[in-house]
């Protein structure tokens, strides 16, 4: 093994050499040991808690200074405990304890198993429960009817109270820790609506055909897998559509106490309990195929069910139907009726302000309606969703 000699000069006068013979494996060893110092040393610099104050003034970058992340931060603390005193959360507005000890249960926030969460800085997971159902003493006694019931047995027998809830804007609904009971009493096909001859067979001049309109999106190069049909009652529109090989969700609300989801379900076909008032709980860009009629937009975003929604109301529908439809997907309008021109007019209007390509659009007068604002007005409209950048 060779080795090293360290020459070092003491001064200028004495001149005198000193020289040690040193392995190489030492000196690896010592830079090894200085090498490990340096880092732990940095490690620790890096992790103990700074002796001196952040300055107030802004990085160079531009960042947030420390008086302007205090407010931040103090601001938000005073939301959130204006929020949490509000009575508008459940579990401060009904402290009394006026709702069932099941929903109370429900609304408490619950802590995270893991404590706060350092992507959203939640500490407590939120109830689900549509914002609507406090709103109102009716729509909190229907609630409370509702969550009134016997922990782990059998739920009781109040089908038409979703229905009422729902149609006050109060969803979602809380769940409940009840056993669902069976089925209710099956009513016959010729009570539910079903109607085997519309979209094969033309009855008006407004109304499409579903193979016509399937080849409307071959031409366009569209093709049709999956779709939604918004307030699609007896599920007529996915019996016809299943035939040609597309799968149809449909949004079902139960009507007069009729079990409409239950007889859907039946046809086997997929229903949604849902009105159209509520966001689609679906990804955007899902669906091939979006059908519409005057139900939908008569009802979508309105406070209460029988009741045309405002303008706002109709556009925030429009803009969650374009949310779900795919780039290149069709949206169906079909046979709305518009009961003024100006009605028509506001949603030509709204239309317009998507892009969409008009494959196919018909209006007609509907016979013996007169008004002083103008007869009302069909309209029916194949469109095709643009791809956007």
């Amino acid at each position: 093994m060779g080795s090293v000699s360290l020459n070092v000069a003491s001064s200028r006068r004495g001149g005198r050499r000193l020289a040690c013979l040193c392995s190489p494996a030492l000196l690896n060893l010592l830079l090894l040991f200085s090498l490990l110092s340096t880092n732990l040393l940095a490690l620790f610099a890096f992790l103990s808690p700074r002796a001196h104050p952040v300055p107030t003034g802004t990085a160079a970058g531009g960042g947030v200074t420390a008086s302007s992340s205090a407010a931040i931060s103090a601001q938000v603390a005073a939301i959130a405990r204006e929020i949490d005193a509000s009575p508008l959360v459940p579990h401060r507005a009904v402290a009394d304890g006026a709702l069932p000890p099941e929903l109370l249960l429900f609304l408490s926030p619950h802590a995270l198993p893991l404590g706060r969460d350092a992507r959203t800085g939640l500490t407590h997971m939120p109830a689900s429960v549509g914002h609507a159902c406090f709103r109102s003493p009716s729509t909190l006694a229907l609630l409370a009817a509702f969550a009134s019931y016997e922990p782990r047995a059998a739920c009781p027998r109040n089908a038409t109270l979703p229905h009422r809830l729902i149609s006050k804007a109060c969803e979602p609904l809380p769940r409940r820790r009840c056993l669902s009971r069976g089925p209710r009493a099956a009513l016959p096909a010729s009570n539910m609506g079903v109607d085997s001859r519309r979209w094969v067979k033309p009855r008006h001049d407004h109304d499409f055909l579903a193979d016509d309109v399937l080849r409307l999106a071959t031409a366009a190069s569209s093709k049709i897998r999956i779709g939604l049909d918004v307030a699609g009652g007896a599920a007529n529109f996915a019996a016809r559509m299943r035939e040609r090989g597309v799968t149809v969700v449909t949004t079902v609300l139960d009507n007069a106490g009729k079990p409409m989801n239950e007889f859907v379900a039946a046809r086997g076909l997929f229903p949604l309990l849902l009105s159209p008032a509520h966001r689609f709980p679906f990804y955007d860009g899902v669906f091939d195929l979006v059908h519409v009629g005057t139900t939908a937009l008569d009802e979508g975003g309105a406070p209460a069910l029988g009741q045309a929604g405002t303008d706002e109301a109709l556009e925030f529908f429009m803009f969650d139907v374009d949310r779900v439809l795919r780039a290149g997907g069709l949206l169906w309008i079909d046979s709305y009726m518009c009961h003024s021109d100006e009605r028509r007019q506001v949603v030509v209007r709204l239309i317009a302000r998507f892009g969409y390509k008009k494959l196919k659009w018909v209006t007609g007068e509907k016979a013996g309606t007169g008004s002083p604002k103008g007869a009302a007005i069909y309209l029916s409209a194949v469109l095709q969703k643009p791809a956007r950048g």
